[in-house]
């Protein structure tokens, strides 16, 4: 059964495959990628930086920022989300940064994701994240250009 995060998928790896589709016009997409309002798949954010992993959060340990619910381990890195979330919170809104360097969004998940000059970077899938590596630093500057136009 596909799910919408299964197609995002699909479609996001689609030009990496060399193929290509239209879609018809949609609203804009929230700024920071979501799932029932759960920011990045409920991973904790500061845990990429303090335990150089993904670690999912728990629905106890929250903060409200940007429309979106965050969700940590523990309530040390909720702190720290809550006291300087620019730090910690991925870029492009948590969205795929292959993807927004290419003009598009895509779905993220946990396990795909980098560190780069002290800032957190999230991928669709791991085939995408190994693009995105093989371009750095050019697909960060690409995706900024890009960036917040692509939500719609």
């Amino acid at each position: 059964m596909l799910t919408r995060r299964s197609t995002l998928g699909l479609i996001a790896a689609a030009p990496a495959i060399g193929l290509s589709a239209t879609f018809p016009a949609r609203a804009a997409e929230p700024r920071i990628y979501n799932h029932g309002g759960v920011a990045i798949d409920g991973s904790d954010a500061v845990a990429y930086f303090n335990q150089s992993r993904p670690v999912a959060g728990r629905p106890d340990y929250t903060v409200e920022w940007m429309g979106a619910t965050w969700q940590f381990e523990n309530d040390d890195n909720r702190h720290m989300f809550a006291s300087d979330p620019e730090r910690y919170a991925p870029a492009f809104g948590g969205y795929c940064a292959f993807a927004a360097s290419r003009g598009y969004l895509a779905p993220t998940m946990p396990e795909a994701w980098t560190v780069f000059n002290d800032r957190l970077y999230l991928n669709a899938n791991l085939r995408a994240r190994e693009l995105w590596l093989a371009e750095l630093p050019d697909v960060i500057a690409a995706g900024e250009a890009n960036w917040p136009a692509i939500l719609g």
